[in-house]
This record gives structure tokens, sequence and C-alpha cells, in this order.
């Protein structure tokens, strides 16, 4: 989407106050802005005023995002992503930039080289100087939340696979039901239990899948193995295949994402261990390349155009008022995709 510009030099616009403009002029930290912004109740009476006073002086108003939903100027949408090439993050983001454009949005992204909670704030700050009418923060790990507890409240903001227990507006793969979905399939193919080898601790995707894998054991009245600790990548996926191929009571197992079920496969062929004769694996996302590998590997499909539907609804209903999608969770169930790599287990 272009933007126009009047022809020839001139003095470049001044940029809008901002909150941390704000908390400067006043002495105090952002956090605190954002506190009287909200009218919390644990701040002293001398702070708001001096907070009140720098706004005034400023002309600092934080609203404005919320207005440009409602009337329709600046129609431009900020979204904050890592800067990963993961698959769930960059399918994600692909699929919220297709709904926002084909609503008439623009789209502004601010990519995060490390997902911490202040880079997270820099990013979302950069979003609220430019005056766009909402923002999405994709927000997979536990150290983003804090940054976004500061945002004022009538700004239209909207995280996607965040935090659970966080009272903020979320869409998110429904990362729960998908673990147990995963571990029933196992289980009906005649498993006594089911292994699993999870995501970064950090995550609240890792976190989610290994909570519906035990809920799903202990529902069966399974015993549930000691997790094994992985990242996200086929290396760490081979390291846990090559300690397990050496455990032979390991008859199924549920990866926490196909590149760690890729590592699995691998590690067991190179151990002898047949799939599915010996081991059966599920993963999770199902990447393009899942159906060619060998055997082709059973996952779970997450549809991202689905959350990014919800996401934006999400942030368009935030013009009713802040207080309407308030802590409103939207989740999106993945469904299961059998193929090869899961079978009976040995006799």
């Amino acid at each position: 989407m272009g933007i126009a510009m009047e022809p020839g030099p001139g003095p470049r616009p001044q940029r809008a106050p901002s909150m941390f403009d704000v908390a400067r002029r006043a002495g105090v930290s952002h956090q605190t802005v954002s506190r009287v912004l909200n009218a919390h109740p644990n701040v002293r009476e001398s702070t708001r005023v001096r907070v009140r006073t720098a706004i005034e002086e400023l002309g600092y108003r934080p609203n404005r995002a919320a207005r440009t939903l409602v009337t329709g100027r600046d129609r431009v949408l900020g979204v904050v992503a890592p800067r990963s090439t993961l698959f769930g993050p960059v399918s994600l983001l692909a699929a919220f930039e297709e709904q926002a454009v084909g609503a008439g949005f623009g789209v502004s992204v601010v990519r995060v080289r490390e997902i911490d909670g202040e880079s997270v704030r820099q990013a979302v700050q950069r979003h609220l100087d430019g005056q766009v009418a909402g923002i999405v923060v994709i927000a997979p790990v536990a150290s983003v939340a804090e940054a976004l507890d500061t945002v004022p409240r009538d700004v239209p903001l909207v995280t996607v696979d965040g935090d659970p227990d966080q009272q903020l507006p979320m869409a998110t793969v429904d990362q729960v039901e998908g673990g147990r979905i995963a571990t029933e399939h196992l289980l009906a193919a005649g498993h006594a239990t089911v292994w699993h080898v999870a995501g970064p601790t950090d995550w609240f995707d890792a976190a989610g899948r290994a909570a519906g894998w035990a809920a799903a054991l202990h529902a069966a009245g399974a015993e549930v193995p000691p997790v094994m600790a992985a990242d996200w990548s086929a290396d760490a996926g081979y390291r846990a295949g090559e300690l397990m191929a050496r455990m032979p009571e390991v008859t199924a197992v549920f990866a926490a994402n196909d590149a760690l079920a890729t590592g699995l496969l691998h590690a067991f062929h190179d151990r002898g261990r047949s799939i599915p004769g010996d081991v059966s694996v599920v993963g999770f996302d199902d990447v393009p390349v899942s159906a060619h590998l060998i055997p082709p590997l059973t996952s779970l499909r997450a549809d991202f155009e689905a959350v990014a539907r919800e996401a934006l609804d999400l942030l368009l209903n935030h013009e009713a008022g802040p207080d309407v999608s308030q802590a409103v969770h939207r989740r999106i169930a993945p469904v299961l995709v059998s193929r090869d790599s899961v079978g009976p287990p040995p006799r």
C-alpha cells in the first residue's frame, strides 16, 4: 500500500509523544504511566498528578490507535513477530498478513531477534509511535507476558499463541487438545503408554502439548514416562532417538514438532529400530515434507488461517470498548493427519 507524499523539501514531521516520553517527563517508569492510564489503585496521588501533568504538557493521547479502528483512518495493523524460521511462527505471520490485507488493512511487521520482554516492549512501542490501528503480538514464550502488561488498555492488542493465563485477548492453536489427540491415537493403536519428546520449557506451545499428552495418559490409566527435554530441532530429536533406541520399552513416541520427529526417525533407523514395526511416532505441525519422510509421518495439522481470522476478529471487536474482548481466548483444535508411522506395538 503506497503512501502519498508532498513534493519538495520540508521539515520532517514531529513524532507523536509516546508513553516513554511521558515517563521521562514525569520521572517515573513507563509501567507507572501505564498504571495511571489504567486507573490502577496502587499509585500515590502525587505520582498520579506528575504523570497527568506530563501527559497534558506533551499532548500524549494513548487512545489514538483505538480511534483509527473506528474511523477507518490509518488502517495499518502492527505485528510483532519473532525473527524465526520455525514453521509455526512463520505460518501464523503469513496467515495474519493475508487475512488483514483481505480486510482492507495494511500490515507493518517488527521482527525481534530475541524473544524477550525488553525486545518485545520496544517493538510494541515502535508500533504505538507509528499510530497503528491495532497490534498483534506472536508471543510464544513466557518472557513476553510482562512486556504486554504495560500497553494501555484502550490500545487494541491481541496475542497469538500467547500466555494462556494472561488477561489479554488471544487466538491460538489448541496445543493441549493436540497433545491429547496425538497420545490417544497412539494408545488406540494398542501401545501401553506413550513417551514424549518435548519442546523448550519456556514455550507455551511446548507446555500445552506436554500437558495434553500427560492428561491423555492419566485419563487412560497409563503410566506417564519421564519427559525427554529438547529444543525444536531435528538434531535434538536425533539425540533423544539415540537414547530411546536403547530402551526396548519405548514403543510409541509423541514428538512436540515434526523436526523432532524427523530426528527420531533418523536415529531409530540408524539403530535398527523399524518404524512402525518397533516404534510408532507422531509429530506436530504437519510440515509439507512430513508426507515424504520414510515412512510418511503421522502429525497434527494446525489451521493457521483460522487462528489468524480469529485474531483479526478479536482486534476489530476492540472498537466497541476496551473490555469487550478482554480475556477472550479462542482456541482452534488441530487435526490428526494419519500416515504410516503409527502401527500396533511389537509382539
